[in-house]
């Protein structure tokens, strides 16, 4: 088969090999028709939505990608309150500034993410304190295996910490996502220490929507988590690994190995759904990886704002990469005894062993 299109400029990443064609769906039936199709065919499909959580390799995808472009934004009400539906394929930060424009608050912690709504269910997307399963009212989804369309509510989801029952298959498309918001723009309960602090309020109070936006923005600019084209920190799959969460029965092992290595430093530590959650980005830091770590002539590297990132310097290869993840993630488990397990959804690639 004949490569037609790089997948790079499909990813925040920059970085991905070709596919043998690529659909670009901008409405919800043609999204349908289109997978729908290619099922029937037996044709390889690679669905992509904002491309902010996903490593593809550098020999690509022999298939067809097809990029969920759908948008629109519908507000309703139901016995419940107020609540947003967006097509998969809307821009999640539009999405959470036209909720905020409207009037309505909850979705602002998770102001400047980048990616497209349909994807956050699938993560179970959260930043400062807020995740998606604290919003989410229902999913439209594609069964491929049946052609049925139907809404599924959270329960059904088994959403949990950066993941859900959809992620790491593809036998479902979302075609929509419907969230719930709060009235005359009140924010969700501030649970983020930092960002109470900066705003000047206690933690869990809750404030002004539009404020707590604008103070999220501001710190994910600082740390390089707000795409930028021309800032090569933000050329990144946002944080590469997830925050480590140690079993009850072993956190005290860990945590007497931490602190053998780091010294007296209060060690970061969260609870969690069995067990205790650590910083990856803080166990990184401390196991040696700086930010711009290893150097600035190399193609791929920490971010010089944000350890948690890995970035494409502009001319990096996805095995440029993800050998920079696999020196870090076994730095880590050699320092402290904790693997770090990667965020993003690698395709026709893996982090080397």
């Amino acid at each position: 088969m004949s490569h037609v299109q790089p997948l790079s400029a499909f990813t925040t990443l920059r970085l991905g090999g070709p596919a043998d064609a690529v659909v670009e769906c901008t409405r919800t039936a043609a999204l349908i028709d289109t997978v729908t199709s290619l099922d029937r065919a037996g044709t390889p499909v690679l669905l992509i939505g904002g491309g902010s959580n996903l490593v593809i390799g550098d020999d690509g995808f022999a298939g067809t990608a097809v990029v969920v472009a759908t948008e629109g934004i519908e507000f309703g009400s139901d016995d419940a309150g107020p609540y947003v539906t967006a097509q998969a394929g809307t821009d999640w930060d539009t999405l959470v500034a036209a909720t905020i424009d409207a009037g309505f608050g909850g979705l602002e912690c998770l102001s400047g993410i980048p990616g497209a709504a349909g994807t956050t269910p699938v993560q179970n997307v959260g930043a400062y304190g807020v995740e998606i399963s604290d919003l989410l009212r229902e999913v439209r989804l594609l069964d491929r295996a049946t052609g049925d369309v139907r809404w599924v509510r959270p329960e059904e989801l088994a959403l949990a910490y950066r993941t859900s029952n959809l992620k790491g298959r593809d036998d479902h498309v979302v075609l929509a996502v419907s969230l719930r918001l709060n009235v005359d723009g009140v924010s969700a309960p501030i649970a983020y220490r930092e960002l109470a602090r900066r705003i000047g309020v206690q933690e869990g109070a809750t404030t002004s929507a539009s404020q707590v936006r604008a103070m999220v923005l501001e710190l994910r600019r600082g740390k390089g988590m707000v795409l930028d084209p021309d800032d090569h920190d933000t050329w990144s799959a946002g944080s590469f690994f997830t925050n480590p969460i140690v079993a009850d029965d072993a956190i005290d092992r860990v945590l007497e190995r931490i602190a053998a290595a780091v010294g007296d430093a209060p060690i970061p530590r969260f609870p969690a759904d069995g067990g205790s959650k650590l910083s990856a980005g803080w166990l990184i830091e401390r196991a040696g990886f700086t930010r711009g770590y290893p150097n600035e002539d190399a193609a791929a590297r920490l971010s010089t704002k944000h350890t948690l990132a890995l970035t494409n310097r502009g001319a990096a290869t996805t095995a440029d990469l993800l050998a920079l993840a696999a020196t870090v993630r076994d730095g880590v488990l050699e320092r402290f005894g904790v693997d770090l397990h990667p965020e993003p959804v690698f395709v026709n690639c893996s982090l080397p062993r």
